[in-house]
């Protein structure tokens, strides 16, 4: 653990990988982006292609909460616990942990599919993030990212080419693909 309370990322390139190569080996990951309307009632359709990708024992349950960009986070549930494994390795005795824990779970509320594989999106996190009758969901491994589609299409041309392909490099590091 660092000074500050929070973990630290491990250094090597080795220690990146065996994590890596775990978390796909175990996990079949969210992939893909998908364009939905919002009915008047703040419900989504669950994309169809996604559901193959939920735990079959509890494929309803969800956390959703502001992500750390202008977006929402949305955890199935059993990933969501295997999250807060994590979380509860920070320190929320130092300040700078504590504040960490805090704000990024401060708007966390728990979701439930219907009989029709619709989402209610809580509208006090929808404003949050701009969201209004169209969302953008992108598919991020563990977890789906829901956008604005005019912020989503923004974020997602912000990077060159030869910059994504730099960074790409960069943080895969010696990871085999």
């Amino acid at each position: 653990m660092g000074e500050s309370g929070i973990l630290s990322q491990p250094q090597s390139n080795t220690s990146n990988r065996q994590v890596f190569n775990q978390t796909i080996s175990t996990v079949r990951s969210f992939k893909g982006t998908y364009e939905h309307s919002i009915d008047s009632k703040g419900r989504v359709s669950f994309p169809a292609k996604l559901r193959k990708y939920l735990n079959p024992s509890n494929p309803e349950n969800f956390v959703i909460l502001k992500g750390i960009q202008n977006c929402l986070y949305l955890y199935p549930e059993d990933r969501w616990m295997k999250l807060e494994e994590k979380l509860a390795k920070i320190s929320n005795l130092t300040v700078e942990g504590a504040d960490v824990i805090r704000i990024f779970l401060s708007n966390a509320e728990d979701l439930n599919l219907d009989n029709q594989n619709r989402l209610a999106l809580p509208s006090n996190l929808t404003d949050m993030v701009g969201i209004g009758q169209k969302v953008v969901i992108v598919g991020l491994m563990d977890r789906l990212e829901l956008w604005n589609p005019e912020a989503y299409d923004k974020q997602s041309t912000g990077m060159s080419q030869d910059e994504f392909a730099r960074k790409f490099q960069e943080l895969m590091g010696g990871i085999p693909l």
